[in-house]
């Protein structure tokens, strides 16, 4: 199958045509990016040539993707909504990776991103990327909506404990982590080195525009701080949720290991997870821990930022829908050291 990739030149794009380079099913036609138009894929990432030496990106261009069977569009927020417009009408799978179709309120958008939704008829037709969660819902999707790499953390912790009644659903804390290549290519006064190095500082207090999102995920109400952490790729998410009922560490343990058996990318672990055992690959670990003092459930959720936050879910989400194996493609083992 013919798979295109718009938005190329950033680090999402980069990881999809990383990850899709070992995919047995789905092969990369046609690479756009808008900033490095004219570029040899090889040349922005000289890493990824031996597989894409000869490819060129090209201009943004929707019609030159009406032949493929999968788009993934990895934009920033606010710049997908045009072009997937176009795209559904032609091609069998997209996948947006930004936050375009991620939450059903078009009048959400106004509030948490500053922009008018200009397609609010195809909110109701997007399928949230989580196979864990939405797995049934993503079999014979046509759009697909990958959610936000601190989403995924929060969600896959709280979500099982929401669902089974052990944790109240207001009040709950997501307080996470995350590695400097989850603010894209394109460093800012914030995101330079020279500033996150040897530093560790906590931003979008109270309005981080994740939070509806998570909200609508895992059906709780969220009080959420992300955090820059001096590392490249990752996310380390400690989460909080008031216990409504008494139950053991060993409980939400065997909770989370029920709940998650055979699932090929998430582990439940006895230790606290560290980013870097799921580095570069598509690997969700948790844990998790009943503190009968305070009467708090606590589930550590570790998870590489690019691809299992990111280009890794996208292509996973996009397994299902094609019918294809869910696997895929996707690495389970990390990058060691």
């Amino acid at each position: 199958m013919k798979a295109g990739v718009v938005g190329a030149s950033g680090y999402l794009g980069a990881e999809l045509l990383r990850l899709l380079a070992a995919h047995p099913d789905l092969e990369v036609g046609v690479a756009q990016a808008d900033s490095a138009a004219g570029t040899a894929i090889a040349e922005l990432y000289p890493g990824l040539g031996a597989i894409y030496g000869g490819m060129v990106a090209t201009a943004t261009d929707p019609a030159a993707l009406s032949g493929c069977d999968v788009v993934f569009v990895a934009l920033p927020s606010g710049h997908s909504q045009g072009i997937v417009a176009r795209l559904v009408a032609s091609v069998p799978v997209v996948v947006d990776l930004g936050a375009d179709f991620r939450l059903r309120d078009p009048a959400a958008y106004e509030l948490w991103y500053g922009f008018a939704h200009q397609a609010p008829e195809l909110l109701g037709r997007a399928v949230c990327g989580l196979p864990e969660i939405y797995r049934a819902e993503l079999g014979g999707a046509r759009l697909i909506a990958a959610p936000g790499c601190y989403v995924t953390a929060a969600a896959l912790a709280l979500q099982p404990l929401v669902a089974a009644g052990v944790i109240e659903v207001r009040g709950a804390i997501v307080d996470a982590a995350s590695g400097t290549s989850g603010a894209g290519r394109s460093p800012t006064a914030t995101t330079h080195h020279a500033t996150v190095n040897e530093s560790f500082v906590a931003y979008g207090l109270t309005d981080h525009r994740h939070t509806p999102e998570m909200e609508q995920v895992t059906g709780a109400e969220v009080l959420f701080t992300p955090h820059l952490a001096p590392m490249t790729r990752g996310i380390l998410a400690t989460c909080y949720g008031k216990l409504a009922r008494r139950i053991s560490t060993e409980g939400l343990l065997e909770l989370l290991g029920t709940r998650y058996a055979g699932e090929p990318f998430v582990e439940v672990v006895g230790h606290a997870p560290a980013t870097r055992e799921t580095y570069a690959s598509n690997v969700a670990k948790l844990t998790a821990r009943a503190d009968a003092r305070t009467g708090h459930a606590v589930v550590v959720a570790a998870i590489d930022n690019l691809t299992k936050g990111g280009a890794g879910q996208a292509i996973q989400a996009a397994n299902v829908a094609l019918g294809l194996a869910e696997t895929a493609g996707l690495p389970r083992v990390a990058v060691t050291p």
